[in-house]
């Protein structure tokens, strides 16, 4: 029996990553160097004492499977619990995709049910975080809670883009909506949430049973456990938290690790992020290069210029070559006297000489001609060509081209 076990959403097709999703699952995406999305919560969950977490995966996993494998990298390799992935499956009824996120965690109720968990903890994949569990845990314990959901204050501009709720000077949630168009509150969900199990399931059964469900948590389960007058909670949470589902917050988050003034801290050894890095050596800096407030991760080889930018394992930017503000992912090479700027390069990427990824508008004054470029994995850009701002780059580029 364990008290409580992770159900960690990872089966998002994440297109409003676009170029970056194609061939590759949102929770499988590099972030920071050396790590992918997924690291963050499933460091979190082994680092808050949760040994045991079910990962449901869904669209483009093999990367993902293959990344995560026995669990050894979180120290979640265990004969009772550790990491198991849970992609949908042939049963004697039939088989079906995961519908929604609700319907999702139903399709494996009988993997919860095989530890008997008094509580069940329910992650997203695509969030860049630090976060102690246990501490929710005790909160949802104390206020003796039949579901507990992390909350954070965000801009209200921005407020529509969540599930927001009021709650009440107890810290009882006595509104929610999601994303609603004229928010009342600007407390948003981060899409945590802690469940009593025997609660959870009797709403997962009821809710499968309705025909006109959308089978989610944030449209149908939550509103559901209110209206039934279940025991909800909000449990504030002031640390840094980015929601990666987007080409720019992607972008920024990969940033705010340059940031002193930022508090995203991947080198505090009281709170590890583990991932699984291959045994590289050490990176390369050319006696010619030019280095300034960058993350260099092992394996690279930078003869050229690299200004405020994040540079992934086994990465080359050649002399006369220029990258700043962009993110290289790993294998990608930016070749003499090409220029990137303000872009994310994904895996195994050839910039060739003299090309221009994020070239700056003619425009200067109009803010709409900004934008972060993309070029998918696998893709060259030829010699010479030029990618403007906000390019997204899904096939080869041909020598001379020019995208805008």
């Amino acid at each position: 029996m364990k008290e409580c076990i992770a159900m960690l959403l990872a089966g998002g097709q994440g297109s409003r990553l676009y170029a970056l999703t194609q061939r590759l699952a949102k929770p499988a995406v590099p972030f920071g160097g050396k790590y992918r999305i997924i690291d963050f919560p499933l460091s979190n969950c082994v680092n808050s004492g949760i040994d045991t977490v079910g990962i449901l995966t869904q669209y483009q996993p093999l990367v993902l499977n293959e990344y995560i494998g026995n669990g050894q990298p979180w120290d979640l390799d265990r004969l009772y619990g550790g990491v198991h992935v849970l992609p949908p499956y042939q049963k004697a009824t039939g088989s079906d995709w995961y519908k929604g996120t609700a319907n999702a965690i139903y399709q494996n109720i009988n993997f919860i049910d095989r530890y008997e968990p008094n509580y069940v903890v329910i992650l997203s994949g695509d969030h860049i975080y630090k976060m102690d569990y246990g501490k929710m845990l005790d909160f949802h314990k104390e206020k003796g809670a039949d579901c507990t959901i992390a909350v954070m204050e965000v801009p209200w501009e921005e407020a529509s883009r969540f599930g927001i709720m009021t709650a009440d000077e107890n810290g009882t949630i006595t509104k929610f909506e999601e994303k609603p168009k004229e928010p009342k509150s600007n407390l948003a969900s981060m899409g945590i949430y802690i469940f009593t199990w025997e609660k959870l399931r009797k709403f997962l059964t009821e809710d499968e049973a309705d025909p006109n469900s959308e089978n989610d948590f944030g449209k149908n389960i939550i509103p559901n456990m209110l209206n039934a007058g279940e025991k909800m909670v909000a449990y504030a949470f002031e640390g840094y938290w980015k929601d990666v589902g987007t080409i720019d917050s992607l972008w920024d988050a990969n940033m705010d690790l340059l940031n002193p003034n930022v508090a995203l801290d991947v080198w505090d050894d009281s709170w590890k992020i583990y991932s699984r890095t291959s045994g590289l050596p050490g990176h390369k800096i050319g006696s010619k290069a030019v280095i300034d407030n960058s993350m260099i991760t092992e394996g690279c080889r930078v003869d050229g210029t690299v200004i405020q930018s994040v540079l992934f394992d086994n990465t080359r930017v050649a002399e006369g070559a220029t990258v700043e503000a962009s993110i290289l992912m790993p294998g990608s090479v930016v070749e003499p006297g090409a220029c990137v700027r303000y872009s994310i390069i994904a895996e195994n990427v050839v910039v060739k000489r003299g090309a221009m990824v994020g070239v700056r508008p003619e425009d200067m004054d109009d803010i709409t001609k900004w934008g972060v470029a993309v070029v998918g994995e696998g893709i060259t850009v030829g010699a010479g060509a030029k990618i403007g701002p906000k390019a997204m780059v899904v096939k080869d580029v041909k020598e001379g081209e020019e995208q805008w």
